[in-house]
């Protein structure tokens, strides 16, 4: 036995850095690492429904309105632990133990100083809001930053090396522990305490996860080890993400700030609602997709392709579900939340306009990222965030319901157009191609909207529980009708239908 040992080959210290040997089956190994992290997001969803319907009735509007008020200035504090360097890990084609090493204790430092800055500003975002429940609040929540420093890079490696399998057992073992926390913490009369400690222990149990699945480990930082491309590249991420943080998240500091936690309780709930489905789709594709696209940056016939068919999927996911939640919104709402959320259902349904083609445009974020076009992000955050901090301003004075109709409308009509110009001046991804993805779902998406529209006016429903889920048949049933009516569509389906026959062993 000590023979056998004392002869096996050493462990490879490039191990967590090589990506080599990934383009030998890029193809299957982003089959099944879509496959994997679809399960896992559903699985997340459950979870996530299930926390948002009891906790809804545990809680309320305000005690999520007060920790609204404090997350919107914490995110933003909070993008400066990463500098966009998981995603420089990531898309970079060869990197070493000594760049990780050093950027390891990069992401520490900025993580420790972002949580110094959020205690040091605690008390001003008391005085901002007129709420001194805030400061504990806000102290509280800053050391989920230590946190969230620790694993960047790890989770950096498990992604580059398209291990999605481990990076699913730590996201659902982590929610557990969160989602568990938070409602034991409720029940217990712990009110809004129950949502600012929920992150803390998500975070806690995540660090832990990662650092035993990676098996990396940093050694000390070298100095001149070749990250100053990386720094750059992490850079004008972290500016592109300041810029559209800012431009995010200003609705809710205007309403909070204008018309209070009551006001803000029910928009940050609708939009936190809204943006549930889709993030569950678009985060595991997004996973999938940078490390793919990555890796076929040097052929663009194959990166143009591979681009297309995942937004199409992402498409024929998410829009069939966006409209189904605008036409049934007041159900929704009611079954999710309870009677004190109804106001919360025309907000919902407003924000839901802009919710439809959503992921579409997250997913240039891919284009950018993939092409090293960081500085073109930076940019388009100026562009973009402007555009919707605009329409911001404009809906205020109607309230909650006003920014959520002005956002929408400025975003389809204005932002949308002027993104897909932007992406597509340069790179294998034209701006035509957009539209051209685009337009099928469109159609079908609309033709849907009539019908659902059709069946709420004519029919009537008195259990929401009933009427949504004659909805969501009307809704699939309708949407892949008028899909297969068209050249586009039917070609959409029967490339799926050819990804389930080869996938199958």
């Amino acid at each position: 036995m000590s023979e056998s040992i004392k002869n096996s080959p050493p462990p490879d210290p490039n191990q967590h850095f090589r990506t080599d040997h990934l383009k030998t089956d890029l193809k299957s190994r982003s089959v099944r690492g879509g496959a994997v992290t679809m399960i896992t997001q559903g699985c997340k969803f459950v979870l996530n429904m299930g926390s948002t319907v009891l906790l809804a009735r545990l809680l309320t509007p305000q005690d999520y309105g007060l920790v609204g008020m404090v997350a919107t200035v914490t995110g933003l504090v909070g993008l400066f632990k990463d500098m966009g360097l998981s995603t420089a890990t990531v898309q970079k084609a060869e990197i070493n133990h000594a760049q990780i090493s050093t950027l390891f204790w990069l992401n520490v430092v900025f993580s420790i100083a972002t949580m110094l800055i959020t205690a040091v500003i605690a008390p001003l975002i008391a005085w901002f809001y007129g709420e001194p429940r805030l400061i504990w609040i806000t102290l509280v929540s800053a050391i989920g930053f230590i946190f969230g420093g620790l694993t960047v890079q790890h989770q950096a490696l498990l992604n580059r090396q398209m291990r999605f399998g481990a990076l699913a057992i730590i996201d659902i073992v982590s929610m557990l522990i969160g989602v568990a926390t938070a409602i034991v913490l409720a029940l217990n009369g712990a009110g809004y305490w129950a949502l600012v400690l929920m992150p803390l222990a998500m975070g806690m149990s995540s660090a832990l996860g990662v650092w035993v699945m990676c098996g990396w480990r940093p050694g000390l930082p070298v100095r001149h080890s070749g990250v100053s491309s990386m720094l750059a590249f992490g850079a004008n991420l972290t500016g592109f993400g300041i810029i559209n943080y800012f431009a995010r998240n200003l609705d809710n500091l205007l309403i909070g700030r204008y018309w209070g936690a009551q006001q803000l309780g029910l928009y940050s709930k609708a939009y936190a609602l809204l943006l549930l489905p889709i993030n569950q789709i678009n985060a595991p594709i997004a996973s999938v997709a940078l490390p793919t696209l990555s890796r076929l940056v040097d052929s663009p016939d194959r990166y143009r392709q591979a681009y297309l068919r995942i937004v199409e999927k992402l498409l024929m996911l998410t829009m069939p579900i966006m409209v189904f939640m605008i036409a049934t919104s007041d159900w929704l709402v009611q079954l999710l939340l309870g009677s004190q959320w109804g106001e919360t259902s025309r907000i919902f349904a407003l924000l839901g306009i802009a919710g439809l083609i959503q992921p579409l445009a997250n997913s240039t974020g891919w284009l950018f990222m993939s092409q090293d076009r960081a500085h073109d992000m930076f940019k388009w955050g100026f562009i973009g965030g402007t555009t919707a901090i605009v329409s911001f301003v404009a809906g205020l004075p109607w309230g909650a319901a006003g920014v959520a109709a002005s956002y929408s409308l400025v975003w389809i009509c204005v932002c949308m157009p002027l993104l897909f110009w932007f992406v597509g001046r340069t790179g294998p991804v034209r701006t035509i191609d957009f539209y051209r993805v685009l337009a099928p779902f469109v159609c079908t998406t609309l033709g849907t909207l009539l019908v659902l529209l059709g069946f709420r006016k004519y029919v009537e429903v008195s259990n929401p529980l009933i009427g949504c889920a004659i909805a969501f048949g009307i809704t699939i049933i309708t949407f892949l009708l008028i899909l297969t009516t068209m050249p586009a569509g039917r070609l959409a389906l029967q490339d799926i239908k050819n990804m389930v026959v080869k996938s199958k062993p």
